[in-house]
């Protein structure tokens, strides 16, 4: 006696599939943003002497603020700074854990990214002009949270840690600034003729 079962398949919901498209989407956002800037920070020169070194992370910190917004760019830099303390290989050149002499600037990266953000939901990323104010704050907020923590860090005083841990940056800074400046108005403008 044959008995014949046809089964259908019915795949079970996971709790991704779950989740609001929205929030899918967003949470791809702050971990593609995290990424970015892990990838940027093994783009580093450290010079003898200098505890803080040279890298194309603030870069990507301005970058995923314009194009994700205060929040989501917020949140990247949190998951950014708390996964390379947690372990994750990902800070500058490849470090992981805690940075003594680093942890102001990624707080500086979490304050900037939620400014820089905030301006570009506002228009501030639509021209050059405005984009090098608006990326040029940001710089400045990261040296806001960056100097004073090298300063407690080094146990030295605030000319000490601006002269070691800002004024070396100014120019490549600028540079970054201006790489931002040139190409975020016209990527902007490119991606909303395609929408």
């Amino acid at each position: 006696m044959s008995t014949s079962h046809s089964a259908v398949f019915t795949p079970t919901l996971l709790l991704a599939d779950r989740l609001p498209r929205a929030l899918r989407h967003d949470v791809t956002v702050v971990a593609l943003g995290a990424a970015l800037v892990g990838l940027f920070a093994q783009v580093d020169w450290h010079v003898k002497g200098w505890p803080v070194p040279f890298t194309g992370q603030t870069l990507a910190v301005l970058l995923v603020a314009a194009a994700a917004g205060s929040v989501r760019a917020a949140l990247s830099m949190t998951l950014y700074a708390a996964a390379g303390i947690a372990g994750v290989p990902w800070l500058a050149g490849g470090a992981k854990g805690w940075p003594a002499y680093t942890f102001g600037y990624l707080v500086g990266f979490i304050a900037a990214a939620a400014l820089v953000g905030w301006l570009a939901q506002r228009g501030w990323t639509s021209t050059g002009l405005r984009t090098l104010i608006a990326m040029g704050a940001g710089t400045l907020v990261i040296y806001a949270f960056g100097v004073p923590w090298l300063m407690q860090a080094m146990h030295s005083s605030f000319g000490t840690a601006l002269a070691t841990g800002a004024t070396p940056f100014l120019v490549t800074d600028t540079i970054k600034v201006l790489i931002a400046a040139a190409v975020l108005p016209d990527a902007t403008r490119w991606l909303s003729n395609r929408a």
